[in-house]
């Protein structure tokens, strides 16, 4: 496809890339939990889009650098773009590992509904009480904590349906949260109770802990992103910092997964068939690897420059960071209890125990990805959370913290 100059809003481009590289990851794992060609392809199809966004955006700043202190303010955001192009990418490699018929163990399907939020499918019932109602309408983030990422209609995949998009009878919507809130909005769309899937165990130890390693490699690699762009929203070092940790977790993850997965394939009938999960492990580093690239601009110094900002802040979700005040409403209370989901529509992505100056002594400062009901703050406690920009006031209220936190 070819590329022509022509003048565009970096800021609105910046925050297309940035909505898109996070659906691609979503939906690309849909892909391999689905097995689904269809939804492998649409992976395809946004990759083939994020690379004509790049190449405008690269275009667009190239135009714009007229002298050396140009160029060195601008190098963070070529950053960006390069970055969340990387996340295409490797979105994409996750994408063939279906199209490409690659092959994955049963077991893999029953591990990834359990890795940070739950990817559901669920075809909308004629009697459903979300039948031809807007998302905006049904309220469902608000009320579950559960998103509808993507609804498949008469074949066709409708992806990141907005507040307007009208839930009908017949489509098969694709929710992602945690398992509690799924449970309630698959009732209402459906007429059924949710049965999570009995997971499949390998009946080689070696193949488990590796697919235990890649699950976890997601759920670092997903929060390492969301944590690079709350670092240069806020132009947060300590963000950036905690970027370089999560991205040295999931680097040792794959160290590990290699081992399992060599050992494993001694003993397993056709080796062969084990190139999906490496495939997987492969393709989530490099996506951890890109968090690290969008902040590096923090982390070297060079600060945030304004556009990706702006950008950061008007796409569809903004990243917030709280620490909890002691005797705030998040003081002693569970993530259920306080109603977050519920008061806020904010969603706590993960937790970290304590302060950083305490986690030499009390070695607690490991964190909790994908926090349920019954997860407990107190104070010190420093969290992280994705949803609407007017919520993220109100969490910040309910932890007692200026929203929102710089570092």
């Amino acid at each position: 496809m070819a590329v022509e100059y022509e003048p565009v809003s970096v800021k609105e481009v910046l925050a297309e890339m940035k909505d898109t590289a996070e659906l691609l990851i979503d939906l690309s794992y849909s892909a391999v939990l689905l097995g689904s060609t269809e939804v492998a392809h649409e992976v395809l199809e946004l990759e083939e889009r994020m690379d004509v966004l790049q190449m405008q955006a690269r275009m667009s700043l190239l135009m714009a650098a007229r002298n050396p202190e140009d160029a060195e303010a601008l190098a963070p955001v070529l950053g960006v773009v390069g970055a969340a192009e990387k996340i295409s990418d490797a979105a994409g490699d996750i994408a063939k590992v279906v199209v490409e018929e690659v092959g994955l163990p049963d077991s893999m399907r029953t591990a990834l509904p359990e890795a940070v939020e739950a990817l559901v499918p669920v075809g909308v019932a004629a009697d459903s009480p979300l039948a031809d109602t807007t998302l905006g309408e049904a309220n469902l983030e608000t009320e579950t904590g559960v998103r509808v990422i993507a609804i498949r209609r008469e074949g066709d995949w409708l992806l990141n349906p907005a507040h307007d998009t009208r839930i009908l009878a017949g489509d098969v919507a694709l929710l992602r949260g945690a398992v509690e809130g799924i449970a309630e909005v698959h009732e209402q769309l459906c007429g059924q109770p949710y049965e999570p899937p009995t997971p499949d165990e390998p009946a080689i130890a070696d193949l488990e802990r590796a697919l235990d390693s890649i699950v976890l490699m997601k759920d670092m690699s997903e929060l390492a992103v969301d944590l690079a762009y709350g670092a240069i929203l806020y132009d947060s070092e300590a963000l950036a910092e905690e970027v370089l940790e999560l991205e040295a977790e999931v680097d040792a993850l794959q160290s590990r997964f290699e081992a399992w997965i060599l050992r494993a394939a001694a003993s397993v009938d056709d080796p062969v068939s084990l190139r999906g999960l490496v495939h997987l492990a492969t393709a989530t580093e490099v996506i951890s690897d890109a968090a690290v690239e969008i902040s590096e601009g923090v982390l070297r110094g060079l600060g945030t420059h304004p556009v990706i900002t702006e950008a950061v802040w008007e796409s569809d979700e903004v990243i917030v960071r709280y620490t909890v005040s002691p005797g705030s409403p998040l003081d002693g209370a569970t993530l259920g209890d306080a109603e977050v989901s519920t008061e806020t529509g904010m969603r706590v992505i993960a937790v970290r125990r304590g302060h950083p100056s305490e986690s030499a002594t009390t070695g607690e400062s490991d964190w909790v990805v994908s926090p349920g009901p019954e997860t407990r703050l107190r104070a010190n406690d420093r969290f992280v959370a994705k949803g609407t920009r007017s919520g993220a006031g109100r969490l910040g209220e309910l932890a007692g913290d200026e929203p929102p936190e710089t570092g």
